[in-house]
This record gives structure tokens, sequence and C-alpha cells, in this order.
């Protein structure tokens, strides 16, 4: 051993188990936090939920876990152009995770944008072609492309029994109808 070493080991030992102590709690604590905030959210304290998340990422502007709880907690929020502004950064930073795509087309599936959440559901369903979810919601997302695109045809031709038919058929589906339906 190093003849200075003896000397300076009580010195340092204090400050290296502190470093320690301090990295190996980090997760924990960062878990934590989180597991704070979803409790909060669950509670439908959703303000407070999100104060905790913000003051958890905000030194940390590529954390993935708090970054997509403040997402969740805006969409909750009913603050939907504050989601898409996450999950499009988070869908940035991370382009192999479907998740983002998936919450990203149900807020514009939302806003009877269905173009761009079919569109996003086929980003998530090639980066994971496992993806059941947002399988089911690019099915929802086509019925309702299917429904707009049939009452267009009703509407330019009222008496067509077949076109009705096969409306009346989709409506039985109630996915059409009910714009809360992906998820």
């Amino acid at each position: 051993m190093h003849p200075i070493l003896p000397r300076l080991l009580p010195a340092i030992l204090p400050a290296v188990l502190l470093v320690l102590l301090f990295a190996f709690s980090l997760p924990s604590a960062v878990a934590d936090e989180l597991a704070e905030a979803r409790r909060l959210l669950q509670q439908g304290q959703a303000e407070q939920a999100l104060a905790k998340v913000d003051a958890h990422v905000a030194g940390k502007p590529r954390e993935l876990q708090g970054r997509f709880l403040k997402g969740l907690i805006l969409m909750e929020m009913n603050r939907p152009d504050d989601a898409i502004t996450v999950f499009t950064q988070i869908s940035d930073d991370y382009p192999e995770l479907p998740e983002p795509y998936n919450n990203l087309a149900v807020l514009h599936a939302r806003q009877q944008q269905f173009e761009r959440a079919r569109m996003l559901l086929e980003m998530a369903i090639r980066t994971h072609p496992g993806y059941a979810l947002a399988r089911e919601n690019l099915g929802d997302v086509l019925l309702r492309q299917a429904s707009q695109s049939y009452d267009e045809a009703l509407r330019l031709d009222p008496g067509n029994k077949a076109l009705q038919a096969k409306q009346a058929r989709l409506r039985e589906l109630s996915v059409a109808p009910s714009p809360g339906a992906i998820r």
C-alpha cells in the first residue's frame, strides 16, 4: 500500500462513502419521485404531479421516464398542444420507441386529425410490429376515416341504401361516433 494512503484514508473515507451512498440511492430516489407523481396523478392531483415531474426533469433534458410521464399528465389535464410538444420531442430523441408515436396519434385523433394519427400509428408499428395497442388504435382510426368517407358519400347520394347499410354496420362497432375510443 502506498505510504500516504493510510493517512489519507480516514480523511477521504467519509466523502467516498457519501458518494457511494448517493450513487446507489439515486435510481431509487428517481423512481420514488416518479412514483409519487404517478400517485398524485391517480388521485386526481394533476397539477401537483406535473410540478413534481417538472422538478424531476428540469436538469435532465433527455431523461425518458419523467418526460413520458409529463406527456401523460398533460394529456390528463387536457393540454393537448403541450402534450404533443413533449411526445414529439421524445420521438425525436428516441425514434426507435413506438409509445410516443402512439400517444401522438391519440392526441391527433382526438382533434379529428385522422390522417396524421394514421401516419403516426404506422410509425409506431414500423418501430415495433408487435405493438398490439398501436394496431388496435390504427383499426379505430381507419374505421373513423371510413365513417367520414361514408358520411360524405351519403351527403352526395342520400338515397343509397347499400351505403346506408354499411354506415349502420360501422356505427354498430361504436368506434366511429366515440372520439375517445383510441387510447
